[in-house]
């Protein structure tokens, strides 16, 4: 498996993105949208609606990389705010591959039936 985290930092751009898209319209995505730099080095990770796939953007100072992952089972849980970029972890990218949230989630209810 590629650790996406050993390319440089990682930023998920949250909400969904038509996977139709290529190189150039989603380093622009990045540029316009929410004023990073898609040439800084950094990886880019989108996802469509379906949430069972995503891809990422990365630019290795010569030219750019597009990975592209699809799921054979499950979906993403992939954060739905549209105008949200976020940095993720190290740990949070492992995560995210592996097909898992982000997010530690705890069932606060279900935390409290157990003490």
């Amino acid at each position: 498996m590629i650790n996406l985290a050993e390319l440089g930092r990682v930023f998920i751009l949250c909400g969904k993105t038509g996977m139709r898209r290529g190189i150039d319209s989603l380093a622009y995505i990045v540029k316009k949208s929410f004023h990073l730099d898609p040439f800084s080095g950094c990886v880019f990770l989108f996802c469509g609606s379906r949430k069972d796939r995503f891809k990422a953007l990365y630019w290795d100072g010569q030219g750019f990389w597009l990975l592209y992952k699809r799921f054979e089972n499950g979906k993403l849980a992939w954060p739905n705010n549209e105008a949200e970029v976020r940095e993720l972890s190290e740990e949070q990218v492992m995560r995210l591959m592996q097909g898992f949230t982000i997010d530690h989630k705890i069932n606060t209810a279900r935390a409290r039936e157990l003490y």
